[in-house]
């Protein structure tokens, strides 16, 4: 077993290779690297465009599939905020019609 490092936030989501936050029930899709500081610079950066993110570099095992060994969250992930658009029409469309 191999240590690799994963970058995880306050809410036990971790960062994935698809530069989104994943909620790690797929540890294939969570970002590793085999030294530490790469994962300390990705959450530097990071931190640098999220100033309410409260990130940590975690070291993890790899199985014997290469998959780190993580602790998926149970937050789910927060979903893309809606265009002003479909905000617009949602709000419009929930008022009784008289």
């Amino acid at each position: 077993m191999t240590d690799i490092f994963v970058v995880r936030n306050q809410l036990g989501h971790y960062w994935g290779k698809s530069k989104a936050w994943v909620d790690g029930s797929i540890p294939r899709s969570v970002m590793r690297t085999q030294h530490e500081d790469d994962a300390i610079n990705t959450l530097f950066e990071l931190s640098s465009k999220d100033i309410e993110l409260r990130g940590e570099v975690m070291a993890s095992a790899l199985t014997e599939r290469g998959d780190p060994v993580i602790e998926p969250s149970q937050i789910p992930l927060l979903d893309e905020p809606e265009s002003e658009g479909e905000q617009a029409k949602t709000e419009h469309t929930d008022e009784p019609q008289t």
